[in-house]
């Protein structure tokens, strides 16, 4: 009997230990092989092509072009590729779009190094898994009726509320991210999210919204 091939793993992600660290521990797991490591969206869909991997591990938020994008195209081109997304975010507007653009599986990054070996494996088989916490936002989407009265800011994230108070009293990106102990890039991006669902288009207008609406000091 031919001996069965090892399941060819290419991993995505802007964070050098966090691939450091991933290929290390998965290097140690029987059946999987990590055949390439990225630091961007670009050079995942260069390596992807080059080694044709089973399934890549994808990183959500990289400078340039994302992990939505990145997907979305790597797909067109290797529509039998299983994307597993492995984040840090569970924000709605990074979740659903990823998963529209044909994510297979979604995982965070606080997974266990055995959750994420298995998720390898079952793609491998053509099964999916979620993060419990993304099933059940998934769900709560289908089953929560729309709420006509529901103001914009009440559809924030409680990060997003944090930064947008912040941003309220004045404080800049720099002294948001260290309050908060997080990266400006991430600071950035709860910025947009909450941009976009509050529906103005600068920080000015997101502070005045903020006022108004009693959210900050």
């Amino acid at each position: 009997m031919a001996e069965q091939q090892p399941i060819r793993v290419l991993l995505v992600d802007d964070h050098e230990m966090v691939r450091i660290g991933l290929a290390a521990v998965l290097g140690t797991e029987d059946g999987i092989e990590v055949v390439g490591e990225a630091g961007n969206g670009m050079e995942g869909l260069r390596l992807a092509k080059a080694y044709e991997p089973d399934v890549v591990l994808m990183d959500l938020v990289m400078d340039g072009m994302d992990g939505i994008e990145t997907t979305r195209r790597l797909l067109e081109e290797q529509p039998d590729c299983r994307v597993i997304v492995l984040t840090s975010f569970l924000d709605d507007e990074k979740m659903y779009p990823v998963i529209e653009a044909g994510a297979f599986s979604y995982l965070l990054k606080t997974s266990r190094a055995s959750e994420i070996a298995d998720a390898i494996r079952a793609a491998a088989r053509g099964q999916s898994v979620l993060e419990s916490q993304v099933a059940s936002k998934m769900m709560n989407r289908f089953r929560k009726p729309a709420q006509e009265s529901a103001l914009p800011h009440e559809e924030l994230t409680d990060r997003e509320m944090e930064v947008l108070q912040l941003l309220a009293e004045g404080k800049s990106n720099q002294d948001i991210a260290d309050e908060l102990f997080i990266g400006i890039k991430t600071v950035k991006y709860h910025m947009t999210n909450l941009f976009g669902k509050l529906g103005v288009e600068d920080r000015t207008q997101a502070a005045i919204y903020a006022h108004r609406h009693g959210l900050a000091e």
